[in-house]
């Protein structure tokens, strides 16, 4: 069989087939090209504390640590800063030779919930190992705007994997020329199938900011209202001073894009690592994947930014434009997918600076 990430008509494939099993039937928008997007169970534990069960299976190990159970099939408020675990309607089994990762949706890192899933027996967060059979918990922070959630809603997404699908660096930096990966501007350096890309400082129209900064004080997002929050509610715009720099804030959450416009062609995708903590203690990111499609096709002929959700850590950091900042790592889907990003329910194709689904436009 071919390595690499398994495309919509793979995860078709383990749909019919049982590995992929649903408390409710799935919804069609749940499945992406290269991902199936996850949904939130009937219950909220609100727990002391995050942790891996590494020894046992999640529902006996967070037995001791649970505070509150929060029904969710009528919606209830998550409070910023509490931690909470939410069995998912989604389990699977897995067969050999195919694991998952699992990330953030888009939505969900714009509105910095921080969410990691948690499997059982098991000792990383968002992996799923080789032939894993069981359910899926998703662990959900929101860090910066109370939110209301319910039953159905989707958090988080899973992605699956059969081998080594990543390209060599060679193969990486022969695709940035065949295919014109970062369209108008080249990487920083490509290394471990990556390519290091730079933050913007410059504003997409005259008058409009470079970023936004969360308000500390907003109401609650209500996560079913789509397009209907005011943006300016819960979050303030930030421009560059002067001389191009803009100084981030230890502990505040930003909305800040990339300088380098991205192309993902039909047969890769790619994912957002975590900032480098040899460069400086600061998060880039929440959500990690770019589906084959993105800023490509003529829906998007010039590429699309991708959008950071950065939060400093400890001391003040400042950044200037064009800065390496985050890294694109690339792998090979198993075939070219015939379902792309950039269709109705794709969000951000074409995206400059763009806050999450939930707001209207500012």
């Amino acid at each position: 069989m071919t390595d690499g990430i398994l495309t919509h008509a793979q995860i078709d494939g383990l749909l019919a087939e049982g590995a992929v099993r649903a408390v409710r039937p799935l919804d069609p928008v749940q499945r992406q090209p290269t991902t199936l997007d996850l949904r939130l169970g009937t219950e909220a534990l609100a727990i002391r504390s995050g942790f891996l069960p590494t020894a046992g299976t999640v529902e006996e190990e967070v037995a001791d640590l649970v505070e509150e159970r929060l029904p969710l099939e009528d919606g209830a408020v998550l409070r910023r800063g509490r931690v909470y675990l939410v069995r998912l309607l989604e389990e699977l089994a897995l067969p050999r030779g195919v694991r998952a990762r699992a990330n953030p949706r888009s939505s969900t890192g714009r509105i910095d919930v921080f969410t990691r899933t948690v499997v059982d027996r098991h000792d990383r967060f968002d992996d799923v190992p080789d032939g894993y059979a069981g359910p899926l918990w998703l662990e959900v922070v929101p860090r910066s705007f109370d939110v209301r959630v319910r039953t159905g809603q989707r958090l988080n997404q899973s992605r699956f994997v059969r081998g080594r699908p990543r390209l060599t660096d060679d193969e990486l930096a022969a695709r940035v020329v065949a295919d014109d990966l970062v369209p108008g501007g080249a990487p920083s350096a490509v290394h471990e199938a990556s390519l290091l890309l730079g933050l913007s400082l410059e504003a997409d129209a005259p008058g409009a900011p470079v970023g936004w900064r969360a308000r500390t004080d907003a109401p609650v997002l209500d996560l079913e209202r789509s397009g209907a929050h005011d943006p300016h509610a819960f979050f303030e715009p930030v421009d560059a001073d002067a001389r191009g720099a803009l100084t981030l804030e230890p502990e505040a959450f930003y909305i800040l894009a990339s300088a380098q416009r991205v192309r993902v062609p039909p047969d890769l995708a790619a994912e957002m690592l975590a900032w480098d903590v040899g460069m400086g203690e600061l998060r880039t990111n929440y959500a990690g994947f770019f589906d084959p499609g993105f800023g490509w096709g003529p829906a998007s002929p010039d590429g699309a930014r991708a959008v950071l959700e950065v939060r400093p850590h400890d001391v003040p950091f400042r950044v200037t434009h064009g800065q390496p900042i985050f890294r694109l790592q690339w792998s090979r889907t198993v075939e070219p997918c015939a379902v792309l990003y950039g269709g109705e329910t794709s969000a951000y194709q074409d995206q400059g600076l763009a806050l999450a689904r939930y707001f209207r436009a500012p």
